[in-house]
């Protein structure tokens, strides 16, 4: 493992201090910066660097929708409460949107230096001037009969008022001269119609050859705009709030609210501008105040391009040499077995799968629709967060109900941008007699969690699934995630009574055996282990925690994790994102340290590993150490007790807090630095060494068969 740096900073120990915990937004801020540092290590493949440019822009628009957008409804509504780390709305924002336009700068610096080494390789992105006279008399052509017919200019004049712009669209504003009215000018938007069957970049024949769309429609005005000169020509986009949520307290309807706040939502307050460098400073201060702007909200890109999101088209050809090897996720040893997954997991016990480098297709998707098809099983119980839109997941359910079970399904309304693909879910489902509810008012289902109900040869018994991720099966494929399928007694009870709570809202005094659902047990739950480990902490018995999970964001759970540190306990974190805590600080948390670890696939994770006196516990689950997720959200989290799938879990921690190509040491003023490889092994990711080892594992399978409880063969693990 890296050695933790000796940096030291001077930061008084009194856990009320706010110079203790670094900011939510500026931390998540700085998670992009490693992301985008990905595009420019050379040691990623070129198309690749290109996807993390992508990655980077897509985080932005939704910091700005999502994040952005609260502290300014926080600002309008006159909040002043400090943040657990001293700091004010408007002081966030001011500060985020500083380091945004670095992030910014970086991007477009970025872009330019791999359009540069793309163009060696005859990938370009050219603009309509760049072109020959038969590439241009070509995409003349093409506009005229495919995009023309899409685009509708828009005067702004007295008779016609400042048009909508619809959020994430890219717009041209145009001036021109009326014909015959020497000096009279006007101005007219004309929307770039990206995303209604038209690409962003138009491919020329033959060739890896791209001009933008909104290159072709600016070089063809004459088409829209008869007769008028054109005068200057201005792109330019604009972010809206994504925070509508109501009050669901007094909704008749939650699926009525919900499609309200859609519609709200497109027509959310505007929380940025963004313009290129060449725009009129006249034009722009037009738009600023039509828009309701002040000048700090308009983020100047330069001659750069806008919606950096669209890369991914690019990012996305198939030119293998310039791509990251592909990736296959192979099926889990345990469920190579072609028999009943029920009976596998009844005689070999529990069974952890870890995405993507072992299949959903083979384990989740399989374990549905077996439930779904065997007629033992009575009944199929789940909550469903998010979902991919060829989903299987579904169709094994609507399926289950066509086959006479009892389904139930908890389908999360406001799960953030998927809101109306849930809802169509939600509709689709009830039409094929899924018993279908959104959870408890008040808080967002963020778990993900199966029971299947199945009368086995001596009873009815439990199945379940406790995951990491979302039953999505494309994010299954870049997601890292951890899946437990068990059919534990205690396990399945304590998901029966969960489910009751969720179908039903009805929360009398609920007992739980071995899981650990937020927001009434989680919690207390993880700051009581924290706090067992810091008091049996001792030199003959040394204390250790280990987190893995997307974001530590949660002051309680900051403060217990101090507490333990300065007492002594080894912490060691492992965090995606957001961390408000700093390892490092003398006298308080000098035996912990922070990493980051950020690769091809997305880190999400959550283990909860305490050493507790020599009798390992280790956890997973739905749930981040956020605030949201502990208090205000339906999460859940589950021992893991196998002493096989605990030698796993040790594995995975293990290595990813000894990667040298993948991970970032925090440092105690919160910045990062990233580790450097010391040796040829050293240049394996975490990443690329799992996907070694699960191959390694199904080899390995293979040769060395071993004896169920039953005396029933199975492989290794």
């Amino acid at each position: 493992m890296n050695a933790r740096s000796d940096q030291v900073i001077d930061v008084p120990v009194d856990l009320a201090d706010p110079a203790l915990y670094l900011n939510r937004e500026t931390t998540w801020l700085a998670f992009n910066r490693r992301v985008l540092h990905e595009a420019a290590d050379l040691r990623n493949p070129l198309l690749e660097r290109l996807k993390f440019v992508a990655i980077v822009g897509s985080n932005l628009d939704e910091f700005f929708m999502k994040r952005i957008g609260g502290l300014k409804q926080q600002l309008g509504a006159g909040v002043s409460t400090l943040t657990v780390d001293g700091r004010t709305p408007r002081q966030q924002i001011e500060e985020c949107y500083e380091e945004v336009r670095a992030i910014d700068a970086e991007k477009r610096d970025m872009l330019s230096g791999i359009c540069d080494a793309l163009g060696e390789h005859d990938i370009r992105l050219l603009r309509v001037e760049e072109l020959d006279d038969s590439d241009r008399d070509w995409l003349r052509e093409y506009y005229h009969n495919n995009i023309f017919p899409l685009v509708t200019p828009q005067a702004i004049d007295p008779a016609h008022p400042f048009p909508f712009i619809s959020n994430l669209s890219l717009n041209l504003i145009v001036q021109v001269v009326y014909p015959g009215k020497a000096g009279k000018t006007g101005l007219a938007r004309v929307k770039v119609p990206v995303g209604e069957g038209v690409p962003r970049f138009l491919p020329l024949p033959g060739r890896n050859h791209f001009v933008a769309l909104e290159d072709v429609v600016r070089n063809n005005l004459d088409m829209l705009l008869p007769d008028m000169e054109i005068v200057g020509c201005y792109m330019f986009r604009i972010t809206r709030n994504a925070n509508t949520e109501r009050n669901e307290e007094h909704a008749d309807d939650l699926m009525s609210l919900i499609e309200s706040e859609l519609r709200d939502r497109r027509f959310a307050p505007i929380v940025r501008l963004q313009v290129q460098g060449d725009m009129d400073d006249t034009i722009r201060g037009m738009l600023t105040a039509e828009l309701g702007l002040d000048e700090s909200d308009v983020f100047i890109a330069g001659d750069a391009m806008l919606a950096m999101r669209d890369l991914f088209q690019i990012a996305s050809l198939d030119i293998p040499e310039l791509r990251d090897p592909p990736h296959a996720p192979i099926d889990h040893p345990e469920f190579r077995d072609s028999r009943n997954i029920f009976h596998i997991l009844r005689d070999r016990g529990p069974i952890l799968v870890q995405h993507p480098y072992e299949s959903f297709v083979s384990s989740v998707e399989r374990f549905l629709r077996e439930a779904a098809r065997d007629p033992k099983v009575r009944a199929i119980k789940m909550t469903l967060y998010r979902t991919s839109s060829d989903s299987k997941v579904v169709e094994n359910l609507m399926l289950a109900a066509r086959n006479g079970k009892q389904v139930a399904v908890v389908v999360e309304l406001k799960a953030k941008f998927d809101e109306a693909a849930n809802i169509r879910w939600a509709e689709r489902m009830e039409e094929a007699g899924v018993h279908v509810t959104y959870g408890v008012i008040g808080l967002k289902t963020h778990s993900k969690i199966i029971l299947v109900v199945r009368q086995d040869f001596d009873g009815l018994r439990r199945y379940c699934h406790i995951g990491t991720g979302n039953y999505h099966a494309g994010t299954a494929r870049l997601y890292s995630d951890l899946g437990l399928f068990t059919c534990d007694p205690d396990i399945g009870r304590d998901a029966t009574e969960l489910f009751n709570y969720l179908t039903t809202g009805y929360t009398p005094e609920r007992r739980y055996r071995k899981l650990l659902p937020a927001p009434k047990v989680l919690k207390k739950a993880l700051i009581g282990r924290i706090l067992r480990e810091r008091d049996a902490h001792s030199p003959d018995n040394p204390g250790l925690i280990q987190f893995k999970m997307n974001a530590l964001e949660d002051a309680d759970i900051t403060r217990a994790l101090y507490e333990a540190s300065r007492d002594g306990v080894q912490v060691d974190l492992i965090v995606r994102d957001t961390c408000r805590f700093r390892p490092g600080v003398a006298g308080l948390s000098e035996s912990a340290r922070v990493i980051s670890v950020v690769g091809r696939f997305l880190e999400h994770a959550r283990i909860f590993y305490f050493r507790n006196s020599g009798e390992d516990e280790y956890l997973i689950g739905s749930a981040d150490a956020m605030k949201r997720n502990l208090e205000s959200r339906v999460e859940v989290v589950a021992p893991v007790e196998d002493e096989g799938l605990r030698k796993e879990l040790r594995t995975l921690l293990n290595v990813q807090l000894d990667d040298q190509r993948n991970a970032w040491d925090m440092q105690p003023d919160g910045s990062y630095v990233q580790r450097v490889p010391t040796d040829e092994a050293g240049q394996k990711g975490s990443q690329q060494q799992f996907i070694e080892l699960a191959t390694r594992r199904a080899k390995k399978a293979v040769k060395f068969p071993k004896k169920g409880p039953k005396g029933i063969g199975r492989n290794a693990r």
